[in-house]
């Protein structure tokens, strides 16, 4: 190949004057019209696909020329020899090597303007768009091609099936909205909550319907039943069912736990009492404490519960036989968890206990954190922190491994009854009738929710709302990302109050669908978000979707 230098300088006098030509012609040619005839498929989805795509961006066009000849095809009036002098160019251009045309296009273009370059970004702009949706099968790469567009979002995924029937294919075949239901359900709460509840999320696909047709009509109907579920939330909507818990002496249910199957209660008649969430009926009773029972925690093995008779058990959740018993505080132990082999418990004598649990048999203790003032009300930990409350006012932060005090937080005018920490985040319930959000990892104190009339006796949050129990009996349902955020207004935290139990609220868990609460009136309220009965009922619940989670 000749390089520019190599040629004659009769030669290289007729490549600039060509390329001046081409300058001129760009500035003033009055068909422009060649970039811009095409306009309405360059503003279609379809004007990406070409039958000319390759995968192998580095190989020459098969007609070069043809980029050359839309360019002299603008109709003007040609100047002196301009038509025989491009043709002799445009050889000279063919016999270089592709580095060598590189190079000189580059310095063309340093000698233009913006204006000019602007001209000639949007003659390429169309020649570089390649359609890879397409050409991806066409090399038989199917799946990469499906890899692709199943990262989409719902509006983007419909976009993408109406960019041409090859890319409706590729959805197709390739069940991507299936797909995006099942992402969705693994790493959304409301949709893994919705996933897990048999006959309710995913209806029985009939052979008739095409599968992917199938879930792409379905997806915009779970969109619908979450808009519903928050709808409910936001407006107090909900069934609400009642526990009698019918104690023999003292009334009261002061701690609870549920899952889908039961629901596991401490009563300050000194028993726990085992509950089928479905019938409501009691299964089992379980006795052994000479004290109220003040907290409890249960997985699928044990249950371990806390008294006012300052021993801590441990039952065969099954059976309710009982495993063990811790005897270590002094006096009554108020609050417990555990977790991963781990077990925190504290106390009215104002200490901490920190235990290790190989098993149910075998628990030891590992150390014991003093630093309160006052009883200590209630204790919660991950990995990093062991966070503890007290009647002494303040929030109190340990280190998990080595048990070591880390920092106080301050700000509490009264005991703190209540708290929950995780991640960042603790939220905190007091007798000042105030919560309080916290940074853990800063000690400052992020926002103060006002609105209980009462100590604030139970408070829980998830990634939405917080939701708090107080000795006034309502149970109040805030906004946690507003609460969160400075700008809004203390007037918009608070979503609604709701009012039913006849006393002291004790204790509170909730999930996206239900709350389900505790109080001194010897009751447990189940508030159902999720079955709500229709406008004009009072009994009852209204009809579901039938639903059945199909996973291939």
């Amino acid at each position: 190949m000749s390089s520019l230098s190599e040629n004659s300088p009769y030669e290289v006098f007729f490549f600039f004057f060509f390329f001046k030509e081409l300058i001129t012609f760009v500035n003033h040619g009055e068909d422009y019209n060649i970039l811009t005839q095409n306009k309405s498929s360059l503003e279609s989805p379809l004007h990406l696909v070409s039958s000319n795509i390759s995968l192998d961006c580095g190989r020459k066009p098969e007609h070069p020329k043809k980029i050359h000849t839309n360019m002299g095809s603008r109709k003007r009036p040609s100047e002196g020899n301009y038509e025989k002098e491009k043709d002799r160019c445009i050889q000279l251009f063919d016999q270089w090597s592709e580095a060598d045309q590189v190079e000189f296009v580059e310095h063309l273009i340093s000698r233009m303007c913006h204006y000019q370059h602007g001209h000639i970004n949007s003659y390429l702009k169309p020649m570089l768009q390649r359609d890879f949706i397409t050409a991806l099968p066409a090399q038989g790469l199917d799946h990469i091609a499906e890899n692709i567009l199943s990262f989409l979002d719902a509006r983007s995924l419909c976009a993408a099936e109406l960019v041409c029937k090859e890319w409706q294919r590729v959805i197709s075949e390739g069940m991507l909205w299936k797909k995006l239901i099942e992402r969705m359900v693994r790493t959304d709460p409301l949709w893994k909550g919705l996933s897990e509840r048999e006959k309710y999320l995913f209806k029985n696909r009939t052979a008739e319907v095409p599968p992917n047709s199938y879930y792409h009509s379905l997806y915009p109907k779970i969109i619908q039943d979450i808009e519903t579920i928050e709808a409910n939330w936001r407006c107090g909507r909900h069934n609400l069912q009642r526990i009698q818990c019918r104690s023999e002496n003292s009334k009261g249910v002061y701690c609870l736990q549920y899952d889908d199957e039961k629901i596991i209660s401490g009563l300050r008649d000194n028993s726990i009492k085992v509950w089928d969430k479905q019938t409501l009926e009691c299964l089992r009773v379980l006795t052994g404490h000479t004290g109220s029972v003040l907290c409890l925690q249960y997985d699928d093995r044990v249950i371990v519960t806390g008294s006012s008779d300052s021993t801590v058990r441990v039952w065969d959740v099954n059976s309710g036989e009982v495993l063990n018993t811790l005897i270590h505080h002094n006096e009554a132990v108020l609050h417990l968890r555990f977790c991963n082999g781990l077990m925190v418990t504290c106390s009215k004598d104002r200490s901490i206990a920190v235990w290790d649990m190989a098993s149910p048999t075998d628990i030891s203790l590992r150390r014991v954190l003093v630093g309160h003032r006052a009883a200590v009300n209630v204790v919660d930990f991950d990995d990093k922190y062991i966070v503890s409350a007290s009647g002494d006012r303040t929030i109190k932060v340990w280190s998990t491994s080595t048990c070591e005090f880390v920092r106080t937080l301050n700000g509490h005018k009264r005991g703190i009854a209540c708290l929950q920490y995780r991640d960042r985040l603790v939220v905190s319930g007091s007798s000042d009738n105030t919560i309080r959000l916290w940074d853990i990892e800063c000690g400052a104190c992020l926002r103060v929710l006002e609105g209980h009339e009462e100590l604030v006796r139970c408070i829980r949050f998830d990634n939405k709302r917080i939701v708090s129990g107080a000795y006034d009996g309502k149970i109040k349902v805030w906004d946690l990302q507003a609460a969160l955020d400075p700008r809004a207004p203390a007037s918009t935290l608070c979503l609604r109050t709701l009012v039913e139990h006849s006393g002291r609220v004790f204790r509170l868990q909730f999930d996206e669908f239900q709350i389900i609460s505790s109080s001194h009136d010897d009751t447990i309220l189940i508030w159902d978000f999720l079955n709500v009965s229709s406008i004009g009922q009072t009994e009852g619940r209204s009809p579901s979707r039938t639903y059945t989670y199909i996973s291939r």
